[in-house]
């Protein structure tokens, strides 16, 4: 088995004194993604920095204190690459990928986004961007015989089931007709498949994410937006896929809640 699990920490410094190495210790994952790191690399405590058992790979921002992705992996990768080849983007901590025998895992975080705001402007020219890269990457990857999973916070939610409040956001960045339809491309038209929905295809959610405002947590009123996005002969090989949501408000240790799935592929 293969295990992944993908969770956007929203500052690792902050998850880490709340319960984040508490719940690496115990996860049975072989990979882990992180996104929204939010430090540089010595700035992480070393129990999170340099966990027993695992390899890591931090790929910060160049801006202090914003964004930043990273991996753990049980096994030492083949191959590390930060960024996708972009002048605007690659040192912004937004992507990060290892390789692994057999697959490409990569942690992702995608530009949130503000409707009519320059952060949409740029959240346009980065999925403009990686889309090209993604099947760039795909088609690497079949010539030499490789899967791929793309995991993190995309930031957009495709359909009305990845959303409780769909009626009252259609108008907000993460459910935009431009961003739900360029995901649909991702789809559609790279070639990927949305592990998570294609394991849970008549499920409202599973959400991930949470508003830390007012009850959102309580009454379950979630975004689907962290995910696992695979070429198809690996997603056709995942067996589990589920949300390692907290019992209770007080045991979060981020506003997201890790995202994981098991797929039957050796490495």
């Amino acid at each position: 088995m293969l295990t992944v699990t993908s969770v956007n920490v929203n500052g690792i410094r902050a998850a880490a004194k709340k319960g984040f190495v508490e719940w690496l210790a115990g996860s049975d994952a072989d990979v882990v993604c992180l996104q929204e790191v939010r430090a540089e690399e010595v700035q992480i405590p070393a129990e999170a920095r340099e966990p027993e058992g695992w390899h890591t790979v931090f790929a910060p921002a160049a801006a202090k204190g914003r964004a930043g992705v990273a991996l753990y992996s049980r096994r030492a990768p083949e191959r590390v690459q930060v960024g996708f080849g972009s002048d605007e983007f690659d040192t912004s901590g937004r992507y990060v990928e290892i390789d692994l025998p057999g697959v490409t895992v990569a942690s992702l975080y995608l530009p949130s986004g503000e409707a009519g705001t320059e952060k949409q402007d740029e959240k346009y020219r980065f999925m403009g961007e990686f889309l090209g890269y993604l099947k760039e990457l795909k088609a690497r990857a079949a010539a030499d015989g490789r899967e791929v999973v793309v995991c993190g916070d995309w930031n957009i939610c495709h359909r009305e089931a990845d959303l409780k409040n769909w009626k009252t956001n259609r108008k907000n960045a993460g459910f935009l007709p431009e961003e739900r339809e360029w995901l649909g491309d991702v789809y559609d038209g790279a070639g990927y498949v949305d592990v998570v929905r294609a394991l849970h295809p008549d499920t409202e959610g599973p959400y991930s994410w949470w508003s830390y405002r007012g009850r959102a947590f309580d009454n379950d009123a979630g975004w689907r937006i962290d995910l696992q996005v695979a070429t198809p002969g690996l997603a056709a090989k995942a067996v589990k896929a589920f949300v390692e949501r907290a019992e209770t408000h007080p045991e979060r240790w981020s506003d997201h809640a890790p995202v994981t799935v098991a797929y039957e592929f050796g490495v």
